[in-house]
């Protein structure tokens, strides 16, 4: 059976430098951070206690008071991104077929902060009352279950979980479905909340996290040379996936073609990548070929990009290794300078970005790059945005555990 084009016809955002989409791409390629000082719990004594907070949500705006009381944060912006993506689409699910309908969306942890909020609560007072909401707040199952309800979705439900590489899983998987006849249209995406302490004395134990406490808008560094590891951010991306013939006959927006995806384990190591990248070089690779697409029709790569001294370093190894001469020419961006890693988030909103990119002739900067790091050789964008045309885009997300996604999207062309 031939596979059938997988189109986007709607997505949104919720992030910490903007929730909606013109919100967010204004303040992108005007180059504002959206990294503070941790306001969500007391990091009195952590070496980090920056992060990027999503500062402008308004749950009231998206959901009724009832859901709100019941859902965890990650589920609610999930929520929130899945309507704007859907009101952008002109989707009427009501007048399609709802076995037909699906969602697929990627979180790390679920609702990590309603789990340590109740802990702690327990262990303060031993008796207290557990909500009977506590279960579907925390699942991490729940952010796709919420969605299909709330739209009353009766295809494919999935969830995606494979750490920072979740949210461009699901797109990934929502993709293949979609290739595969299984539905006509996935809202497919990433969602994330964990900045609590817990996760932050995780994070610092292992020595992720920027310690740039002082400067907390420069933190988040991308290639730099004085990159000192990531900040944790926070945020939901929400894409409305369709096939060609579907979104032709209703008519609907096509704002770019999802063309390609891979996702590849590096059998190596639970935190660390492969030093001479070749577990990312794998993944896209792979991606480039399901696309169809050549190393030379690549006009833009979305970098993972998260601030930390060796990712950094084997991204780069990998683009060179994968373009050859040609990845000095080819503008590389991270948006993590802007939005901190916002894990499962963070491959939805950065394939979003893509889709902005070819749509818009403008690429995102990378802010933050105050002195390069003389070992690396590509084009970062540094600190500015600049009018590009982009036809084809490669945006690449690698989670712990070696768990690598990649995906290509590209100008649509009937």
């Amino acid at each position: 059976m031939k596979r059938k084009r997988v189109v986007v016809t709607g997505m949104d955002v919720v992030t910490p430098v903007g929730t909606g989409l013109e919100c967010f791409w204004n303040n992108l390629v005007s180059g504002k951070s959206g990294v503070a000082p941790v306001t969500r719990f007391d990091a009195t004594g952590l070496p980090s206690r920056i992060g990027a907070e999503v500062k402008d949500f308004g749950a009231k705006e998206y959901l009724p008071p009832k859901l709100i009381r019941e859902t965890d944060l990650f589920i609610q912006y999930a929520l929130a991104a899945a309507q704007m993506a859907v009101r952008r689409s002109g989707l009427d699910p009501a007048s399609e077929d709802p076995r037909r309908l699906g969602t697929v969306f990627g979180t790390s942890i679920g609702g990590i902060v309603s789990i340590a909020e109740m802990q702690e609560k327990i262990a303060k007072k031993p008796g207290v009352r557990v909500s009977p909401h506590f279960i579907p707040r925390m699942l991490t199952n729940l952010a796709a279950g919420q969605i299909s309800i709330f739209f009353g979705f009766k295809g494919p439900s999935l969830t995606i979980t494979t750490a920072c590489a979740s949210g461009a899983d699901a797109v990934g998987t929502a993709m293949r479905l979609l290739r595969e006849d299984r539905a006509d249209v996935i809202i497919a995406g990433g969602s994330e909340v964990i900045i609590c302490r817990l996760i932050y004395e995780g994070l610092c134990a292992a020595r992720a996290c920027s310690i740039r406490n002082d400067d907390p808008e420069k933190a988040s560094r991308p290639f730099d040379r004085g990159r000192d590891g990531l900040v944790v951010g926070e945020g939901a991306g929400a894409l409305v996936l369709e096939t060609l013939p579907h979104a032709l006959e209703r008519g609907a927006p096509v704002l770019a073609e999802l063309a390609g995806y891979a996702n590849c384990g590096e059998g190596f190591h639970v935190m660390a990548p492969e030093a001479d990248g070749s577990g990312e070089v794998n993944c896209i690779e792979q991606a480039l070929a399901d696309a169809g697409v050549d190393l030379g029709d690549i006009d833009y790569i979305s970098a993972h990009g998260t601030s930390t001294p060796l990712g950094d370093r084997v991204e780069v190894a990998a683009i060179n290794r994968v373009f050859g001469g040609r990845a000095g020419r080819i503008p590389v961006s991270s948006i993590k300078g802007a939005t901190g890693h916002m894990m499962a988030a963070s491959g939805a909103v950065e394939l979003i970005t893509c889709v902005q990119a070819i749509r818009e002739g403008v690429l995102p900067p990378t802010i933050n790059h105050a002195e390069p790091d003389p070992d690396f050789n590509l084009d970062f964008v540094p600190n500015k945005s600049r009018n590009h045309q982009v036809k084809v885009a490669l945006s690449n997300s690698f989670g712990f555990g070696g768990q690598d996604a990649c995906l290509v999207v590209k100008e649509y062309s009937r």
